[in-house]
């Protein structure tokens, strides 16, 4: 398996991951939210291939010495198998070489189940609340 940068041909292919996995928006927003990470950051969005196939997906950004990262994803047929934990390892080591030293991330409280993934990892539930706002271009 090999982790690498996201190039335009994956799409297609991360955009049926975060489908089946139930990370979808709209096209228009998943393809607008990932034309502006890549205009950004294109390192940090970065794709698990097996076999010229892409089976998993992350998408990380900075904000000083913090970084998040988000829609990590693997095609159900190959969760359980160490590619997100490969996919997690990866995008942490480019944050470490950035200067990050603070890692955060949000799981929505519809889905429990990736918990016990996340804390395996050595993350710890933080006490915070977030609140979101639609801004209407």
């Amino acid at each position: 398996m090999l982790i690498r940068p996201f190039r335009l041909g994956d799409y297609s292919a991360i955009t049926s991951i975060w489908q089946e996995t139930g990370l979808d928006q709209s096209e228009t927003d998943s393809l607008n939210d990932l034309a502006q990470q890549l205009a950004w950051d294109s390192d940090l969005v970065m794709v698990a291939e097996e076999d010229g196939t892409v089976v998993g997906v992350v998408v990380g950004t900075i904000d000083g010495s913090r970084a998040y990262f988000h829609r990590l994803a693997v095609l159900p047929s190959k969760q359980g198998l160490g590619i997100g934990r490969k996919l997690v390892e990866a995008i942490e080591k480019r944050f470490r070489q950035r200067g990050v030293n603070r890692v955060l991330i949000m799981v929505n409280q519809n889905n429990p189940e990736v918990l016990p993934f996340y804390h395996a990892l050595g993350y710890e539930v933080q006490k915070y609340v977030t609140l979101s706002k639609k801004l209407s271009s």
